[in-house]
C-alpha cells in the first residue's frame, strides 16, 4: 500500500529534498519500520522482566575441603586452667596492662584430663593442741536464807527438839487475828513435800511452802518477860500489823 503526500507547490529547496526522503524512506520499509518497533518493545518489556524476576541474594555453597578449625582449640585439657579467658573484644590497655599475680588466684599450668582426675591423699586433721584452761568457777551464788535464827532462839529450839521421840519445828501462818495473818508453830515427824528445810549451827527448822512469800527474809527471835516467853519474828515484808503484834498483813 502506497502512501500519498501533498506537496506544496511553493517550497523551499530544503523542505523539497526533506519531504522526498521521507517518502522514498515510506516506500521501501514499511514492514522494517514497524519490526523496529516491535522488537524494542519487546526488548523493553524482557529487561523488566529480568529486573523483577531476578534475586537480588544468591548462595554460594562452601566447599567440601575447606579447613574446619579443631573442636575446643582455645579450651586447654583439663577444666582446672586457671583465669577465666578474657573476651575478645578488650581494649589495647588491657592488653598491654601488666597482669599482676596474688596468692589467692589459681595455677595458670594446664594438666591433662586424666592426672587432674586422679585422687589425691588427702592429710588427716592434726588435733589441736590442748590448751591448758582452768576451770570455770561457778557464777551461782549461794542462796538466801528464807530465815534467820538468832543464837537465842536456837537456844530454846534445841530444848525444844531435845525429846525421847525427835520432832521438827515447822513455821506457817494462819488466816488470824485483826489484820488477817499470825505466826503459827507444829510439831511435824517428817517434811512436807514442798517445805523449805531451813538449817542453822546443827538445828533445822521447816518452813511451810505456804507460808514461805509472807515470812521471806524475817528473823526469828526469842522474848521472855514476867507474863509470857514466846518466839517473835521481824519481818521486813509487812505492811500492816495490829496494836497488839499478834496479826500482820504482807501486799
Amino acid at each position: 500500500m502506497s502512501a500519498t503526500y501533498l506537496i506544496p507547490s511553493t517550497t523551499s529547496s530544503a523542505a523539497f529534498f526533506r519531504a522526498l526522503a521521507i517518502a522514498s524512506t515510506a516506500r521501501s520499509c514499511p514492514r522494517h519500520a514497524l519490526r523496529t518497533f516491535s522488537s524494542s518493545i519487546g526488548a523493553r518489556q524482557s529487561g523488566k522482566r529480568d529486573l523483577y524476576t531476578t534475586p537480588s541474594y544468591q548462595p554460594h555453597s562452601l566447599p567440601t575441603d575447606f579447613p574446619l578449625p579443631p573442636r575446643n582449640a582455645d579450651v586447654p585439657d583439663t577444666s582446672i586452667a586457671g583465669p577465666e579467658p578474657q573476651p575478645h573484644n578488650t581494649t589495647k590497655q588491657q592488653q598491654n596492662a601488666p597482669q599482676k599475680s596474688t596468692s589467692g588466684e589459681t595455677a595458670s599450668i594446664s594438666l591433662p584430663e586424666k592426672e587432674a582426675q586422679k585422687p589425691k591423699p588427702v592429710q588427716p586433721p592434726q588435733p589441736a593442741e590442748a590448751k591448758s584452761t582452768k576451770p570455770r568457777r561457778s557464777k551461782l551464788r549461794p542462796r538466801k536464807a528464807a530465815m534467820t535464827i538468832t543464837p537465842t532462839a536456837l537456844i530454846h529450839l534445841r530444848e525444844l527438839l531435845d525429846q525421847p521421840n525427835p520432832k521438827m519445828i515447822r513455821v506457817g501462818v494462819k488466816n488470824r487475828g485483826c489484820s488477817g495473818l499470825a505466826y503459827h508453830l507444829e510439831y511435824v515427824d517428817k517434811p512436807a513435800a514442798f517445805d523449805e528445810v531451813l538449817e542453822q549451827d546443827g538445828v533445822k527448822v521447816l518452813i511451810d511452802s505456804k507460808a514461805l512469800f509472807s515470812i521471806i527474809g524475817s528473823e526469828m527471835d526469842w522474848q521472855e518477860d514476867k507474863l509470857s516467853a514466846r518466839f517473835i519474828f521481824k519481818n521486813p515484808n509487812i505492811t500492816e500489823q495490829c496494836g497488839c503484834g499478834e496479826s500482820f498483813s504482807v501486799s
